[in-house]
C-alpha cells in the first residue's frame, strides 16, 4: 500500500531533507558582497551617465546612446543581481536570444517608419507655438515653428 513518511524520531523537521537532493546547495549562487557593491556602483555611475547625456546635444545619436546604456544597464542587473552569470548556459541563450528579438523588433518598426513619414506633421501646432512664442521664446522646440505659420 502507501508508504507514509514521518520525520519523528529523525531529529529534523519535514523539509529538511530537501535542501541538498543529489548535492545541490540550499542556494544557487552565494555572491561576493564587494561584486553586488561594485555592480551597483555601475549602474549608480551609468544612471549619472544618461541624465548627463541628455544635456549633450548629439542628434538622434541621443536615443541611439541612451538605449545602448539602458542596455548596458539591463545586462547588468540580469548577470549579477539576477545571477545568470554562474547559471546554465541554456539559460544565457535565452536571455541573449530575448535581446536579440527585441532588437529585431525594433529594427522592424524603424523600417516601418519611412511608410508613413511624409504624413507627419511638421512643426509645432497652432496652440503650442502660441504658448512657446509668449512664454519661452528662446526654447530650441520653440524655434521648430510649421512651416503654415507665419
Amino acid at each position: 500500500m502507501g508508504h507514509a513518511h514521518t520525520t519523528a524520531g529523525h531529529g529534523h523537521d519535514g523539509h529538511a531533507g530537501h535542501a541538498g537532493h543529489a548535492g545541490q546547495p540550499l542556494v544557487g549562487h552565494l555572491v561576493a558582497p564587494w561584486i553586488l557593491f561594485a555592480t551597483g556602483g555601475a549602474l549608480i555611475v551609468l544612471t549619472v551617465i544618461t541624465v548627463a547625456i541628455r544635456y549633450v546635444d548629439l542628434g538622434e545619436a541621443n536615443l541611439l546612446v541612451a538605449l545602448a546604456i539602458a542596455g548596458l544597464k539591463a545586462t547588468l542587473v540580469s548577470l549579477f543581481f539576477m545571477h545568470l552569470r554562474w547559471d546554465r548556459p541554456f539559460n544565457q541563450l535565452i536571455f541573449l536570444s530575448g535581446i536579440l528579438f527585441v532588437v529585431l523588433m525594433m529594427a522592424f518598426c524603424l523600417m516601418d517608419t519611412s511608410q508613413y513619414r511624409e504624413s507627419q506633421y511638421v512643426g509645432n501646432p497652432v496652440d503650442v507655438q502660441a504658448v512657446l512664442d509668449k512664454d519661452a521664446p528662446n526654447a530650441p522646440i520653440a524655434a521648430q515653428k510649421s512651416p503654415d505659420l507665419p
